[in-house]
C-alpha cells in the first residue's frame, strides 16, 4: 500500500482545454487492462519535453527528441504500458514509427506530429498490431475530462494512478494546470522510471515553455529516488494548449511566468512525492534535507548518498535506529574537505549527531519513536555554508524484492 497516497478522485481533476484523452485496452502484455492512451491536442498548443539520460534510452524516447527537434505543432501523444520498447535497436525504432504512422493517418496529420511513449518491460518486441488495432477505440474515448482513467492506463507497477489539479488567475483569467504520472521503482534522477504529463491552458510560448519545464524538473523529478537506478523511458512532457485566454507568455521575463512556472513545479512536486510514496514495497515516506553546504551540488551528493543507501533504507524498514549508517552515508558522500566535527544530524525533532560524534543527550528510544512514523525527516548540517537541498526517497522493504524478481511473470 502506499504512504498516505489516496487514488484521486475524478471529481478533483480539473480538465484542460484543448486537451483531450482517450484510453483503450490493447492486449500489449496482459489481457483486460487499459493499457494504451491518445492525448488530442488543439491547434496551436505548446510542448516540450526532457528525457532520460540513459544511454539506452528507448525507442520512443529517441524518436520523441527527433519529432520535437522538427518544431512543428504535435497534434497527439501516444502512451503504452506493459512494453518499454527498449534495447530492441532498429526493429524497436521501426514498430515505434509505424505506431506514430497510423495514429496520424487516424487524425489527419504528420506522423511526426505524434509523440510516442512506452513503459514496460524492456528488451521485448512492441506488439505493434496490437496498438494500431486499439487506436480506433482510444481515439473515440477521447475528452476532456478523462483524466483518471489517463492515469491508470499508464502505471505499471504501481498500486495507484497518480494526478493533481492546481488552479490560478493570470490576468483576471482563471487557468487550470492538471498533471498525471507513473513510476515506482527503477527510480533515480535523470530522471526515474517515469512518465508525468503536466498540462495547462495557459498561452505559452516553446522556448518560455522549455524552461518553465527545467525548473520545474530541477525541483522535483530530480529530487526522488527509490531504488538509484535510471531507466531507458523517462519523459516528462509539459503542454500548453493556450484555450484559456490570457496573453501568451514569451519569456522567463514576462510578468506571468513566475507565478505559472511556479504552479507547474508545485504539481511536478506533487507527482513525484506521489512516485515516491508509491515506492515499490514501500512503508516510509522520507525526506532528506541538507543544509549549511558550500554549493547545493555538495548538498546533492549528501542528499543522494543517504537516499540511495540499501543500509540506510532497510534500517528505516525495520525502524531500527542505527544512525551510524547515515554518518557512514556522509562520510562517503564525497566531499573530500567535509570537516565531519562541523556536521550535525537530525532524526525527525530530535538532535542525533553534533561535533562529529553522538549527541550526549540522545536516547535510543528517541530514535526508534521517530523511526516508527510513516513519514521521517533526516536533517543534516554541513557547517560549511548556506547552500541546502531537499531529496525524497522510501524505506528498502523485503516487498521491493519480490515485485521486482516476479516482475516478468
Amino acid at each position: 500500500m502506499p504512504v498516505n497516497l489516496a487514488p484521486p478522485k475524478p471529481e478533483d481533476l480539473l480538465p484542460v482545454r484543448g486537451v483531450a484523452l482517450g484510453v483503450a485496452e490493447a492486449g500489449v502484455r496482459k489481457a483486460e487492462r487499459k493499457d494504451l492512451l491518445v492525448v488530442r491536442l488543439a491547434e496551436g498548443t505548446s510542448v516540450a519535453g526532457v528525457f532520460t539520460q540513459n544511454r539506452f534510452c528507448a525507442a520512443p524516447v529517441i524518436l520523441c527528441k527527433e519529432n520535437l527537434a522538427l518544431a512543428k505543432p504535435v497534434r497527439a501523444l501516444l502512451v503504452n504500458t506493459g512494453n518499454a520498447n527498449a534495447g530492441t535497436g532498429g526493429d524497436g525504432l521501426a514498430r515505434a514509427r509505424r505506431s506514430c504512422v497510423e495514429l496520424a493517418a487516424a487524425l489527419g496529420c504528420d506522423s511526426s506530429q505524434i509523440l510516442p511513449f512506452s513503459t514496460g518491460v524492456i528488451m521485448e518486441p512492441l506488439p505493434v498490431e496490437r496498438i494500431v488495432a486499439a487506436l480506433p477505440r482510444a481515439i473515440a474515448d477521447c475528452r476532456e475530462d478523462n483524466w483518471v482513467r489517463a492515469a491508470e492506463a499508464i502505471m505499471t507497477t504501481d498500486t495507484v494512478p497518480k494526478a493533481c489539479s492546481r488552479r490560478l488567475s493570470l490576468g483576471g483569467k482563471p487557468v487550470t494546470v492538471t498533471g498525471m504520472a507513473k513510476g515506482a521503482g527503477m527510480m533515480h534522477p535523470d530522471m526515474a522510471t517515469m512518465l508525468s504529463f503536466v498540462a495547462t491552458d495557459a498561452a505559452v510560448s516553446q522556448a518560455a515553455l522549455r524552461n518553465m519545464l527545467a525548473l520545474a524538473t530541477a525541483r522535483s523529478f530530480n529530487r526522488i529516488t527509490v531504488d538509484g537506478d535510471t531507466s531507458t523511458n523517462d519523459s516528462f512532457v509539459l503542454i500548453a494548449s493556450g484555450t484559456a485566454g490570457t496573453p501568451a507568455i514569451t519569456d522567463e521575463h514576462h510578468p506571468d511566468f513566475a507565478a505559472l512556472a511556479e504552479v507547474v513545479a508545485e504539481v511536478a512536486i506533487w507527482l513525484a512525492q506521489a512516485i515516491i510514496r508509491d515506492g515499490e514495497g514501500a512503508t516510509k515516506f522520507i525526506t532528506v534535507q541538507v543544509e549549511g553546504g558550500k554549493s547545493a551540488q555538495e548538498c546533492s551528493k549528501v542528499a543522494f548518498a543517504i537516499a540511495h543507501s540499501p543500509l540506510v533504507k532497510t534500517a528505516f524498514f525495520a525502524s531500527d535506529p542505527n544512525l551510524g549508517r547515515l554518518l557512514c552515508a556522509i562520510g562517503y558522500a564525497g566531499i573530500p574537505d567535509l570537516d565531519v566535527s562541523r556536521v550535525s544530524l537530525h532524526l525527525g525533532d530530535v538532535q542525533v549527531a553534533r561535533d562529529g560524534g553522538l549527541d550526549p543527550a540522545y536516547r535510543e528510544e528517541q530514535g526508534q519513536r521517530v523511526m516508527q512514523q510513516s513519514e521521517i525527516t533526516v536533517r543534516v548540517g554541513l557547517g560549511r555554508g548556506s547552500a541546502q537541498t531537499t531529496v525524497w526517497t522510501c524505506d528498502l522493504s523485503h516487498d521491493y524484492v519480490s515485485i521486482n524478481a516476479d516482475y516478468r511473470s
